[in-house]
């Protein structure tokens, strides 16, 4: 890539490139337009040619591992964040850098008009240059798109595990689905947290919403159980099915140190009794 002049030949038609350039992203969205305005369509397609120009004039060559290319990756990474964001697909994304093809190899023909061996270099090296960027933007987008699936997952096992004070220093926890690894994590710190916020002395921990109690499960209860001991505050187990306690039985583990219950209210009934409370129909 060294005598490429595709930096001259961009500075020379940038005006039209980019007129060309935008027109036909704003067509290839059809019926999507309205997740990306015009104005930001060019602000994006005018940055990439900047970039693409300054990394062309220091002879970057086609290696996006060099140094040259940074800020164009830069601009790439953030372009695909926002697109991932924005709820367009890999193939929209990537059609960022694909259809400014079109528009390109069109000036180059005109400045080579009797030089085919000069075209055909030209458009060799355009045509691998922009393959190479148009891949790395719909690598960015998977990325990108990753990270907002985990993201995503995240706050959603936030919200599945809330701590509510059902009485003054009485926390309930109730337990929806799969209890792995990372949820028991996220079940731990709610109930600390909500344990030193409210300075409560008792929590019950529900399982009705557990659909299979395995060993790994019982450990992860136990864990949560001896945290909120050191943090001065007693655990009772509520939601023990028949079948949860058969498990257990035939696991062989231990929870005789930990106060367990068949139903909510049971727990709850109990949680009063240990404050010195009951509960009497008016």
């Amino acid at each position: 890539m060294g005598n490429t002049r595709l930096a001259e030949i961009i500075g020379r038609h940038e005006r039209d490139l980019l007129a060309e350039w935008t027109r036909r992203q704003m067509d290839s969205f059809g019926t999507g337009r309205d997740r990306i305005s015009e104005t930001q369509l060019r602000g994006n397609s005018q940055d990439f040619l900047r970039a693409l120009t300054e990394a062309l004039l220091r002879n970057a060559g086609s290696d996006l591992r060099r140094q040259e290319w940074s800020s164009m990756k830069d601009l790439l990474g953030e372009i695909s964040r926002q697109r991932a964001t924005q709820g367009f697909t890999p193939s929209e994304t990537a059609v960022f850098v694909f259809s400014f093809k079109q528009p390109l190899f069109t000036r180059i023909a005109s400045e080579y008009p009797n030089d085919s061996e000069g075209f055909a270099a030209e458009l060799w090296t355009a045509t691998e240059l922009l393959d190479e960027l148009g891949l790395y933007t719909s690598e960015m987008y998977l990325k990108s798109r990753e990270e907002v699936i985990l993201r995503q997952q995240q706050e959603m096992l936030e919200l599945s595990t809330p701590v509510v004070e059902v009485w003054e220093g009485v926390l309930a926890l109730p337990l929806i689905g799969t209890l792995d690894s990372a949820r028991t994590q996220i079940v731990m710190q709610n109930l600390l947290e909500a344990i030193v916020a409210r300075g409560a002395n008792l929590a019950i921990i529900d399982i009705t919403g557990v659909p299979t109690v395995d060993t790994l499960v019982a450990q992860h209860l136990l864990k949560t159980v001896a945290a909120a001991r050191l943090m001065g505050a007693d655990c009772i187990i509520s939601g023990i099915r028949p079948q949860i306690a058969q498990t257990i039985i035939h696991l062989g583990v231990d929870l005789s140190g930990v106060l367990t219950k068949a139903t909510l209210a049971d727990a709850l009934q109990l949680a009063l009794k240990k404050k010195n409370l009951t509960v009497a129909r008016s």
